[in-house]
């Protein structure tokens, strides 16, 4: 039994903004009310007063787990990256009690056997660890997998994540099997037509480098098809991680047709453009890469309006070895789980652009919508998952329980420490 004292709660599921006390019993949350004494919380949960756990967490906020809907954690396959467990580490200390996992593994996950190793290792973790499977056998873009059994498996969406799915014919087939499940589909809308090095942007950066880099109109192709197959086929689609303003309008103009169409931003996309890429070099390579300001600003656009529905991390765990590879050899991709909530409330909500509700509105109920899971509210009866932290108060980036730390914003001093994060009613992190 844990009873949280004097935090002040903030809830977008409820539109709760304020101060609250908080009784956790075994992994619900049984009572929230403006004072809750321990003699009380003993009635309340039939407890024993002496088994009761206090938190007084006086100057913290208290707010759903967040839920970050694309993440890598590269098991079974890549474990020198990053394994389940130590990628469930780093997402609690980032504030997060739910994972989405991508299925770009080896064996990739489109057979129900790999779908459940997943799962179970997941289940050794202090956080709640859900996968997507794949939209394709072989990640290969041509046969589908059995969507059906890999559903019912407990898959909670399909993507072939880190591979574009380039034939219109399976894209649109996979749209109608997904609608037909009520699952979303995810896809990574790169367009190699349009690439000659990737994790660059074309332009300043790839000039720079003196290399051809990612134009973004690989980007705006596919993103064009996938809004309009989206309305075509009636199918959940989401466009992940993105990256140019262009895609952002598209995503934008979709929603007002009518069409089931969301977004995922990154944390990266919203805080950097491709002048880190020319500062920080293979730290600062992801596909698709760090683009311009105007595209920067249209992303925080599209999350003040909804256009994007989410934040997600894309945390992409890769070795120091890997990284410290020529530009064009090194792989792209960053962490991110446990600096996503730092740089939301810097880039967004120190700045005006979103209120604290809403930021983690995009980190939390959203995702947890979108994908269907029991997560990202702060209600009686409902699942205690949750984070105490304090906005104003920095903490340093530099010591990181993923297995990797290829990441840009490596030593920088940043706000919105994080002293709690429960999951399951347990601890799963303190700082």
């Amino acid at each position: 039994m844990l009873l949280i004292k004097n935090t002040h709660m903030i809830d977008p599921a409820s539109g709760t903004d304020a101060r609250k006390d908080i009784l956790i019993q075994d992994d619900k949350i049984i009572k929230i009310a403006d004072s809750v004494t321990e003699k009380e919380a003993a009635v309340f949960s039939g407890e024993e007063a002496d088994m009761l756990q206090v938190i007084d967490a006086g100057g913290m906020i208290a707010a759903p787990g967040l839920v970050d809907a694309h993440v890598h954690f590269r098991e079974p396959g890549f474990e020198h990256k990053e394994d389940i467990r130590t990628g469930a580490r780093a997402a609690a200390a980032g504030g997060v009690t739910t994972v989405v996992l991508m299925a770009n593994t080896n064996p990739c996950v489109d057979n129900p056997e790999t779908l459940a190793r997943v799962l179970e290792k997941g289940k050794q973790t202090a956080i709640h660890v859900t996968t997507c499977a794949n939209v394709t056998r072989g990640m290969k873009g041509q046969e589908l997998t059995d969507m059906p059994a890999l559903l019912e498996a407990g898959a909670v969406g399909f993507t072939d994540d880190g591979i574009p799915l380039l034939a219109e014919e399976t894209a649109r087939r996979a749209m109608e099997q997904a609608a037909a499940l009520g699952v979303p589909i995810s896809f990574h809308e790169e367009n190699p037509a349009f690439i000659e090095n990737n994790g660059i942007n074309r332009g300043k950066a790839s000039a720079f480098y003196g290399i051809g880099g990612s134009d973004r109109q690989a980007e705006i192709d596919l993103v064009a098809r996938d809004v309009r197959l989206a309305e075509e086929t009636g199918a959940c689609v989401v466009i992940q991680h993105i990256s140019t303003k262009e895609a952002v309008q598209l995503v934008r103009e979709a929603k007002k047709r009518g069409a089931d169409v969301h977004a995922e931003a990154t944390p990266h996309h919203f805080t950097l453009t491709e002048e880190a890429a020319i500062k920080y070099g293979t730290m600062a390579k992801m596909n698709p890469p760090l683009r311009e300001e105007a595209d920067r600003l249209a992303i925080i656009e599209g999350l003040k309006d909804n256009t994007i529905d989410m934040i997600a991390t894309d945390h992409a765990p890769h070795s120091a070895e890997e990284k410290a590879r020529e530009l064009t050899a090194a792989p792209s991709g960053i962490i991110g789980l446990e600096t996503s909530l730092s740089l939301g409330l810097e880039q967004l909500v120190d700045k005006g652009e979103l209120t604290l509700s809403e930021l983690i509105e995009r980190m939390s109920l959203a995702p947890a919508r979108l994908y269907h899971l029991d997560a990202g509210r702060l209600t009686e009866g409902g699942p205690a998952d949750l984070i105490l932290f304090r906005p104003e108060e920095t903490w340093k980036a530099e010591h990181f329980l993923s297995k990797s730390a290829n990441t840009p914003f490596l030593g920088r001093e940043m706000k919105g420490k994080i002293h709690f994060t429960i999951a399951n009613g347990k601890i799963a992190y303190r700082s």
